[in-house]
């Protein structure tokens, strides 16, 4: 509890993490607010239901607020989304400055009088590049993060858990500021990079799990475990370097 942590993908689709995620937080009982800006709701209730969750039903329980931005977003530009009195659209940052109705959005969804009735707060997002692409600035994003973590971590002893994607020999300075940015606050890192030999049948990436020690012991260095992983139809297999069936 009380955790950020930050999903990371190079060269390779890391939203299989935010598939687990997903399933983990609601199988455990918590509170989730699910920001989904990349993919449909359709979509993540495809892959839900084969990791055995049913996000309609979470839905229909008050257990999962669901965003889906996509459609928000559509909306929001062509104007057919009709606002309601004293209720922004959470994606009003298109038209104005700044991210305070999306965070006003996770901070009313999360704090809901039937929110007692469940383990503890949640937030999900997927994925947060997206933001800059739709012209919010990396200040606004990061101190959107800032803000959920003192909200979510700080004093609702919650979780958040934020995927960005990133690449080393990337041109948009905006996307690494910030991905940078989130790495130096974050718990707990996991970054998915594809192999740098290319593709294989047998090995899909790899995944770096940093812990960050140093952020509440001065001096230490933070731990870093490294595994390869191959990504079936409904879990994902994990083992040390060299030793996958395509090596053995």
């Amino acid at each position: 509890q009380g955790k950020f942590t930050l999903l990371r993908d190079s060269r390779t689709d890391g939203s299989f993490l935010v598939h687990h995620f997903l399933s983990f937080y609601l199988r455990a009982g918590c509170k989730v607010c699910f920001v989904a800006l990349l993919q449909s709701f359709s979509h993540y209730n495809i892959v839900a239901q084969k990791l055995g969750v049913n996000l309609t039903a979470a839905k229909e329980q008050g257990q999962l607020v669901f965003l889906e931005g996509l459609k928000s977003c559509l909306d929001l530009v062509f104007g057919e989304e009709e606002e309601q009195p004293g209720q922004p659209s959470p994606l009003r940052f298109l038209s104005t400055s700044g991210l305070r109705a999306l965070f006003d959005f996770v901070h009313v969804s999360l704090t809901a009088p039937d929110s007692d009735a469940w383990k503890g707060p949640v937030l999900l997002v997927d994925d947060l590049s997206v933001l800059l692409s739709l012209g919010a600035t990396p200040v606004a994003v990061l101190d959107f993060i800032h803000y959920c973590r003192v909200c979510l971590c700080s004093r609702l002893q919650g979780n958040v858990v934020v995927l960005v994607h990133s690449s080393e020999d990337s041109e948009d300075e905006e996307n690494e500021l910030v991905v940078n940015s989130l790495c130096h606050h974050s718990d707990l890192i996991l970054w998915a990079e594809g192999l740098a030999t290319g593709f294989c049948k047998d090995v899909h990436g790899q995944i770096k799990i940093i812990q960050r020690v140093s952020l509440q012991q001065a001096g230490e260095q933070d731990v870093v475990r490294i595994y390869q992983y191959k990504i079936q139809d409904r879990n994902v297999t994990f083992f040390a370097r060299g030793l996958s069936a395509a090596v053995l």
